[in-house]
């Protein structure tokens, strides 16, 4: 029979691809989806004709538990949570509510209908913040510099507490920053590869930046589901670092992206401090060699030919855009 999976943040980059993924390993993929007026189901056009789409919410454990008892989900991915580390600066309180507490009532309505589920937690780079040893790894002490990193160490902890009281499989994958075509303009990577599409489409001149001596460990995003995958196929649950081990700074990061389409960086590239965050997180870079030895994982994609995928992406968005 079957394996059943539900994914919260179905919508989102991870959720989309992590559903291809699984529709092309057989599953029933259930997507949970909240209630509002802005759903964008842009990313899982393709495949939402394959896909269960139910109504619920991190917000309301009610409707976690009734989603659970009505689907019976083998395995739980949960991807959903206010994840923009800007915003949650803004937007402190909610982003706990979502990105902390949504985990805990996950847990618990899983703890309540099946504990025999399989239950993977999106754990983020950004709890290492303010990092104290280089690379990362999952025995770095955690030092967060945000309430985004914040609420994602108490998601994490939450986890393996249930993992160790309940004896439930919750795996805790801490990914670094992984990109793609389907991220979002608010994050810098889609944010410089739209900006250079539409300098070099003639639609803009200048693009503004924040710090660009920010250094960060960029994957591809479609590599990284796979890692999730992985995780819940293990006999035992246990958490692990994904990423590439490599360090590439946002002033690379525009230099490859201008590159690839014949332009230069310092020609179009403005400061703006407006986009400086009131506590910076400088040096993430992390080492995946657990993934890897335990789970087989390896990455496939590398970041100039990422950058450039992304790059070419905007330019045919932006082009059928002005048609």
């Amino acid at each position: 029979m079957a394996k059943r999976a539900l994914i919260t943040g179905v919508t989102g980059q991870d959720g989309s691809y992590l559903a291809e993924l699984l529709l092309e390993r057989d599953y029933e993929v259930i997507g949970m989806v909240r209630r509002s007026s802005t759903v964008n189901f842009e990313r899982i056009a393709s495949i939402q004709d394959r896909l269960t789409l139910v109504s619920g919410d991190l917000l309301d454990e009610g409707s976690l538990i009734s989603v659970l008892a009505e689907h019976r989900p083998d395995e739980i991915y949960n991807l959903a949570a206010q994840s923009f580390v800007q915003t949650s600066f803004g937007q402190p309180v909610l982003t706990g509510e979502t990105t902390a507490l949504g985990v805990t009532r996950m847990l618990e309505a899983i703890r309540i209908t099946n504990p025999d589920v399989r239950f993977y937690q999106a754990s983020s780079s950004e709890m290492f913040g303010k990092v104290v040893e280089v690379p990362q790894r999952e025995t770095t002490p955690l030092y967060p510099r945000s309430p985004y990193g914040v609420a994602k160490v108490y998601g994490h902890w939450i986890t393996v507490n249930y993992r160790e009281s309940y004896d439930l499989h919750a795996s805790s994958g801490i990914l670094f920053n992984h990109e793609s075509p389907r991220r979002g303009l608010e994050f810098v990577t889609r944010k410089v590869t739209n900006g250079v599409a539409r300098i070099k489409l003639g639609l803009q001149d200048t693009l503004a930046l924040g710090n660009l001596d920010a250094q960060r460990d960029w994957g591809y995003a479609a590599d990284y589901v796979e890692a999730m995958w992985r995780m819940l196929q293990a006999d035992t649950p246990d958490d692990y670092v994904i990423a590439t081990g490599e360090t590439h700074s946002v002033r690379e990061l525009c230099e490859v992206a201008f590159g690839a389409v014949g332009l230069t960086m310092e020609d179009h590239v403005v400061l703006d401090e407006r986009f400086l965050r009131p506590a910076e997180v400088d040096l993430l870079v992390g080492d995946a060699t657990k993934a890897e030895t335990v789970l087989g994982w390896e990455r496939k994609v590398g970041f100039r030919e990422l950058v450039e995928m992304m790059v070419e992406s905007d330019l045919a968005l932006v082009s059928s855009q002005r048609n």
